[in-house]
């Protein structure tokens, strides 16, 4: 299956997108979660806190967040499951400078660990986490099926993936004022907030280009993952996809 997302990049260069998505969220990691907030109107928020009850039901032990960012999911998991350690891994480390100043700022440092890394070859042993969650994250991978496939690996028996991701609303009705508003105010106000506004003309690029539905679980379901299954959010603006480690 071709997957177009992983030919979206940032700047369009001949280099790895990887590297460019790097540097992209090193340069506007200062204005990022200002970003977030208006750019769905504070809604993320409450798409981060089903993915979090989500994952409470399970009862884990050991979480791992995977493009955690700037931590906000890391951090509002560690808060919800006191028994939980959670590990955040991201490409950025501009985004993590920011999430560990968060992580303090909590007093979750003893919970809440956020290291810098490669999402497609996690450093971790087969079978560490109980939970393996990624918001906002896998539009970003450079190959989404080895990105599911070792989201899958470090995943204990049992164990469940929570992706949170936006999409393009499929509802005729709404989707011209989805495209206005991804197309047109949301560059507009990333030229008026961050250095790099070629970060938020990528954000609906990448958003149109990802597998979303049906074939998003397919990718899941060649990862090895069963029980899969999708929540819309928000008539399709976001979604929550779910699958288990046989």
């Amino acid at each position: 299956m071709e997957i177009k997302a992983e030919k979206i990049t940032p700047y369009g260069s001949d280099r790895p997108k990887g590297a460019q998505v790097e540097e992209m969220f090193d340069n506007i990691a200062p204005a990022y979660d200002f970003m977030n907030r208006a750019m769905t109107l504070g809604i993320d928020r409450s798409w981060r806190r089903k993915v979090v009850r989500t994952a409470a039901a399970a009862a884990p032990r050991a979480i791992l967040d995977v493009a955690t960012g700037t931590g906000d999911l890391a951090i509002q998991l560690a808060r919800a499951i006191p028994a939980a350690t959670v590990t955040g891994i991201d490409l950025s480390e501009g985004m993590l400078a920011v999430g560990r100043r968060k992580v303090d700022d909590a007093g979750l440092s003893d919970r809440v660990s956020l290291i810098q890394g490669d999402c497609l070859s996690l450093p971790f042993p087969d079978g560490s986490f109980d939970i393996v969650t990624a918001a906002f994250g896998v539009r970003n991978f450079e190959h989404l099926d080895k990105g599911y496939a070792e989201m899958a690996r470090v995943l204990r028996p049992g164990g469940k993936l929570i992706v949170l991701e936006l999409s393009v609303p499929s509802s005729p009705l709404v989707r011209p004022f989805y495209r206005l508003y991804t197309r047109g105010v949301i560059p507009m106000l990333g030229r008026l907030v961050s250095s790099d506004s070629r970060a938020y003309s990528y954000l609906p690029k990448s958003i149109a280009a990802m597998p979303r539905g049906v074939k998003m679980l397919s990718l899941m379901e060649r990862a090895g993952l069963t029980d899969c299954a999708l929540r819309p959010l928000t008539l399709g603006v976001s979604s929550i996809y779910t699958g288990l480690k046989a």
